[in-house]
């Protein structure tokens, strides 16, 4: 089973509303591994490493988050694989 790295940037209201936490849950839910952080600019960037079949199951998910979000866009970009053991929420 080949692992691909991507990167998430999540636009709207997704900070202060569990974001980062429920996106760990789900990637660990998943067996993902990497990491989610809170950005400036009031998004998030997660990057995610894993099988392609539940990195598109977490992209999906991207697009709704946690009840409380509103998610306006997601970019969705690919990467290289940096060999995370973990997914842990960063700040």
């Amino acid at each position: 089973m080949a692992i691909e790295h991507r990167n998430f940037h999540v636009h709207g209201r997704v900070q202060g509303v569990f974001f980062r936490q429920s996106t760990r849950a789900e990637a660990q839910r998943l067996g993902l591994t990497g990491f989610a952080r809170n950005n400036a600019d009031g998004t998030v960037s997660i990057e995610a490493e894993g099988p392609a079949e539940a990195l598109d199951a977490l992209q999906a998910w991207c697009h709704q988050g946690p009840l409380t979000a509103r998610v306006d866009r997601v970019e969705v970009s690919g990467g290289e694989v940096r060999g995370y053991t973990e997914f842990e929420v960063r700040r």
